[in-house]
């Protein structure tokens, strides 16, 4: 069985000695040979200027159904010339434990040499694949934009 491993590096110093309201919540997050920057929620008393967990999950979610639909439309042979995603996650409050519940995908996908049924079918098959969705209990909404080109 081939099993793929991630890794990521973590660095926060600070104090909690004066409670909640008091300690810093930025960090550093190492990806490969990148050094992300990282804090709360500005909801939770972090930076706003900085990115969040909940934000890279997010980022995540977007960029592997992405990465899928590139992946089955050039082996479907269409020709895939722009994608753009304006997507959101949701994390209602009131709900215990508080998490992620839906994540809305919106991709804008431009294509030649496929009509836009097909996008579609191979958008079903690039979710249906993407690693990241399938790691999540969250649920997934696509809402697809498909622009054929000549």
């Amino acid at each position: 069985m081939t099993v793929h491993q991630y890794s990521t590096t973590l660095s926060w110093e600070g104090s909690t000695g004066a409670g909640y309201r008091a300690y810093r919540r930025e960090h550093d997050v190492r990806v490969s040979e990148e050094i992300i920057t990282l804090s709360a929620d500005s909801a939770f008393r972090g930076e706003a200027s900085l990115p969040n967990p909940e934000q890279l999950l997010l980022a995540a979610a977007s960029s592997c159904l992405l990465l899928s639909f590139l992946a089955v439309g050039a082996q479907a042979g269409v020709d895939v010339v722009r994608y753009d995603d304006d997507a959101a996650a949701f994390m209602p409050m009131d709900e215990q434990p508080a998490r992620i519940t839906r994540v809305a995908l919106a991709p804008k996908i431009a294509v030649r040499g496929a009509e836009a049924a097909r996008v579609v079918e191979l958008l079903h098959e690039a979710h249906a694949g993407c690693y990241i969705a399938n790691s999540l209990t969250a649920e997934a909404t696509i809402a697809l934009t498909v622009e054929v080109l000549p």
